[in-house]
């Protein structure tokens, strides 16, 4: 909890943002009209895109929309906001000079680029805001709802469909090869480039019905889509491929999905036409492969020995890699079966510190 004492006016601005963003978690949270009778017009909104959000971009099912906006909602209570600044140096977020950053946003999950916009206005910046074409119905009214809860930031955002300039710093997510074109078009200016990431899970076999099934949250929510999103499982020499899709079972409407069961069809086609190995059950193929981005329906595994072998491998491409999921202890920097897809604000992607990045600037 921050404490007030002789910088009290210093940080009062920085009280005010995370009071904001507080308030618009708790909309998010519960949008419940009665509590909230100033944004009836907003929530309705709301509501209304996340009923009609499958019509924009045919992966954002109202389920994921929900899925995402109570994740956003419940890490932007208080408590965790100033846990999360807590971090830095105060005096630090009340800058005598604003500066613009220019977010390039991806669109691969719903509101996937939140994190760097609350970052931008959290550290006392301005923001420009590009959009993907899949993504750019969500955060323009959650930016409506902010303003309304604090004027201030209407000055402080803005959004661009053109080239951007005026900008003093940039921020830009893509695949491997866009991340190549944002490297040179914007070497001159401090920037932080992602690429494209995947993560993945250990697993020991010794796992429970309740491991397995959250494990399958990592794998199925948004689709796989996600660069947090488990795309490979390394898995011991006895693993039980059964047992693994008996707690799977429950995600098996994602084939009712005509987008993923296309995807699947496809994999499933060209695995068997090519005489490839590989296990089905209808819904995800196991293929063993030492690659890390399996294709959406498909779960690249490979076998392992010790888990010293496993933990030196993920530390060789811990730069293609977002997060680690393993119910064992023995695996390093490990998240727990069902939590990826429900990251804290201190949960940097491609773990580079983007607050202190901002407050450099």
């Amino acid at each position: 909890m921050i404490i007030f004492g002789k910088n009290t006016i210093l940080l009062m601005n920085l009280a005010n943002r995370i009071s904001a963003f507080a308030k618009l978690g708790e909309i998010l949270t519960n949008p419940d009209l009665e509590s909230f009778r100033s944004f009836v017009s907003e929530i309705n909104q709301l509501r209304e895109i996340l009923v009609n959000s499958q019509n924009f971009n045919p992966w954002f099912t109202p389920e994921n929309v929900k899925s995402a906006l109570l994740a956003l909602g419940q890490s932007l209570h208080r408590n965790k906001i100033e846990k999360w600044i807590n971090h830095y140096r105060f005096e630090k977020f009340e800058k005598t000079k604003r500066s613009t950053v220019a977010v390039v946003m991806a669109g691969n999950v719903p509101l996937v680029g939140f994190h760097d916009f609350i970052s931008v206005l959290i550290s006392g910046n301005n923001i420009l805001i590009k959009l993907s074409s899949d993504d750019n119905k969500l955060l323009p009214l959650l930016c409506k709802i902010l303003i309304k809860i604090e004027p201030e930031y209407k000055t402080r955002i803005r959004f661009t469909e053109g080239i951007l300039e005026n900008f003093d710093a940039i921020i830009a997510t893509g695949s491997n090869n866009t991340a190549r074109y944002f490297e040179y078009y914007f070497e001159k200016y401090p920037h932080i480039i992602r690429k494209n990431r995947n993560s993945v899970a250990v697993l020991n076999g010794r796992e429970t019905n309740e491991e397995l099934h959250l494990l399958g949250l990592d794998i199925f929510k948004y689709f796989g889509l996600g660069c947090r999103n488990v795309s490979k499982i390394y898995v011991p020499q006895n693993f039980k491929v059964d047992r693994f899709y008996e707690n799977m079972n429950d995600f098996v409407d994602v084939i009712n999905h005509s987008k993923y069961k296309n995807n699947y069809e496809y994999n499933k086609a060209i695995y068997l036409v090519n005489q490839t190995d590989h296990f089905d059950n209808g819904f995800l193929i196991l293929k063993e492969d030492q690659g890390l981005s399996s294709p959406i329906s498909v779960l690249y595994f490979e076998r392992y020995e010790d888990f010293r072998y496993v933990n030196q491998t993920i530390q060789n491409i811990k730069d293609q890699i977002q997060c680690v999921v393993s119910a064992d202890e023995k695996i390093m920097n490990r998240i727990a079966p069902g939590q990826t897809q429900m990251p804290q604000l201190w949960d940097y992607a491609d773990n580079v510190d983007t607050i202190k990045f901002l407050l450099s600037i």
